[in-house]
């Protein structure tokens, strides 16, 4: 299997690219946690973050907004203290915001599946690169994206964060047509 790339390397890494990146996701607390997750790696890489990412679901209840949006000064403190993740205030602050957003988005009536998936029209857009040096960082759909969250309250959600987020949820199909998952994954989209 000639798989793109940037997954080789480790194990993890593999088993990620082959069965979820790219994946069209659609249930709101896990997009939550992708959100989350993504902000949590800005800075460094998305192999850091999927070694920590069982232990993030551990100490983050699951990634329920309910529960993180709650969280007080000792629930913060014991975040900090803890190896298993990424310690970096900000990052933990703007989870637990990130949380308060999301509920509030619910409150207005707004799904955060519709309100994420209306930057790609509901449909996994199809890329078809053929070299890593044509995949973008960001584009004018993550730009827009990233807008929409910082005026919904969220933080860490820029373009670029925003374009690793789209790829990752399946919102783009940046695997490369070299790859067996592109076709796996552009099929996925048309369910």
């Amino acid at each position: 299997m000639e798989r793109c790339p940037w997954c080789e390397g480790f194990d993890l890494y593999r088993e990620y690219h082959d069965f979820e990146w790219g994946v069209p996701l659609h249930d709101e607390r896990a997009l939550f946690e992708l959100l989350i997750l993504e902000g949590a790696q800005a800075g460094l890489s998305w192999a850091t973050v999927l070694k920590k990412r069982q232990h993030y679901r551990c100490v983050f209840d699951g990634f329920e907004p309910e529960l993180i949006a709650n969280y007080d000064a000792l629930k913060v403190a014991a975040l900090l203290a803890d190896p298993g993740i990424i310690r970096n205030r900000a990052k933990v602050a703007a989870a637990i915001g990130n949380a308060r957003a999301f509920l509030a988005l619910k409150a207005g009536g707004q799904s955060f599946n519709d309100f994420l998936w209306r930057f790609v029209d509901g449909q996994p857009i199809q890329n078809r690169w053929r070299s890593m040096a044509e995949v973008p960082t960001k584009t004018a759909q993550s730009d827009a994206m990233s807008k929409a969250l910082l005026r919904a309250g969220f933080k860490f959600v820029g373009s670029t964060i925003c374009y690793a987020f789209m790829q990752a949820s399946g919102m783009v199909n940046d695997h490369l047509l070299s790859c067996p998952r592109h076709s796996e994954v552009q099929r996925l989209g048309k369910d």
